[in-house]
């Protein structure tokens, strides 16, 4: 695809699409055509109507100026396809967003970048996959992108900071969702950059995801699916990349883990098996830096010292207490100490959990210090 003109007013560009039914292909269809905005624009109503759709209006220029300057009160720049900002790695796209909102710098989408993708409900060791994918791509020199969503997403994110990390978001780019994720996101704001192509303020919708999901893996040479379920979002974010040309890479999981039915689906299916970072770097031709960044995760840790017996917990809690456990636990084994600093919990009040799902027959124990979800 061609470069379009970048030179016309912006709140044009948004009167064409925000106007009904138009999307990104009809969108770069229609400036092909009438060589601009503006005569795409003269000639939408008669389209509509030899397309059988009577009364036909385009997007108000109020709407679009009101969200012009909701983007100014947001600090957010509009990036239009063919400027000089615009990402360079989504023009060859057939459904290229036609514009993109952007918090932060922006130049982090001019990068060399990697996707890394998962589940929302991850486990302790996918978590852990995740940060040191991200800290060796970061430096390897690959800005991380990813979907702003809890668990994988954030857990790649957060690691990615120091290094250059994009966030593209379902909803407008001045919505945080999850909410739980607000202060990843200001840190994402004031080290990276957050893009949407959605108007400013719009709650995301579930058919807003899928939008998103092309967004990441276009902005990617390669997508890393860490964990996933049978029917994931970011099994979608996979097949996009395959559809784009780029590569996927997935992470195997236990075959009893249902969040690993997605990826070991991948692998079978021809995407590339994903043990560690040098795997990738192989598999993309990167060159791994010599020293890579700790990642703190895997560090060994001292158990604070024992202190007073803790106060015994609510029954809500305990519940509350038990299926954070549980969620963070899969078939393959982890070590207790590596979950007492996931979860950051005293010991103490780690043990007597673990003790009661061991007699309620939910985990068990390994050898060497390991636990397992039954």
């Amino acid at each position: 695809m061609s470069y379009l003109p970048a030179h016309e007013d912006p709140a044009l560009w948004l009167q064409l699409i925000r106007s009904r039914r138009i999307g990104p292909v009809t969108f770069h269809r229609l400036l092909a055509e009438h060589g601009g905005v503006e005569a795409a624009l003269a000639a939408l109503p008669e389209i509509a109507k030899a397309a059988g759709i009577e009364g036909y209006e385009i997007c108000p220029l109020g709407v679009v100026r009101h969200e012009l300057a909701q983007g100014r009160a947001a600090k957010a720049r509009l990036l239009r396809f063919g400027g000089a900002d615009y990402p360079q790695a989504l023009l060859t796209l057939p459904d290229a967003p036609p514009v993109i909102w952007a918090q932060g710098d922006v130049s982090w989408l001019n990068r060399p970048a990697v996707a890394l993708v998962g589940a929302r409900n991850a486990s302790s060791l996918g978590l852990r996959m995740a940060r040191r994918l991200a800290l060796a791509l970061g430096g390897a020199g690959q800005v991380v992108v990813s979907g702003l969503a809890r668990g994988i997403d954030a857990a790649a994110h957060d690691a990615a900071l120091a290094t250059g990390t994009v966030a593209v978001q379902a909803g407008g780019v001045d919505v945080i969702y999850p909410a739980e994720n607000a202060d990843l996101a200001a840190q994402i704001l004031a080290q990276g950059c957050r893009i949407s192509e959605q108007p400013i303020g719009l709650q995301p919708q579930t058919r807003h995801f899928p939008l998103r999901n092309r967004i990441i893996s276009g902005l990617s040479r390669a997508v890393v699916v860490v964990e996933a379920a049978a029917r994931s979002g970011s099994l979608i974010t996979a097949e996009t990349a395959l559809e784009q040309g780029r590569e996927v890479f997935a992470v195997p999981g236990h075959p009893f883990d249902a969040r690993a039915e997605g990826c070991n689906r991948l692998i079978r299916d021809g995407a590339t098996l994903l043990r560690g970072p040098q795997d990738l770097f192989e598999g993309l031709g990167i060159a791994a830096k010599a020293v890579q960044p700790p990642d703190p995760t895997d560090q060994a840790l001292c158990d604070p010292p024992p202190g007073p017996v803790p106060p015994r917990r609510p029954l809500g809690d305990t519940a509350a207490l038990h299926a954070q456990i549980l969620a963070r636990l899969g078939p393959s084994p982890l070590a207790e100490d590596q979950l007492i600093r996931d979860l950051a919990l005293p010991a103490a009040a780690l043990t007597s959990a673990l003790v009661a799902l061991e007699l309620d027959d939910k985990i068990e124990r390994h050898a060497g210090g390991l636990i397992a979800r039954r």
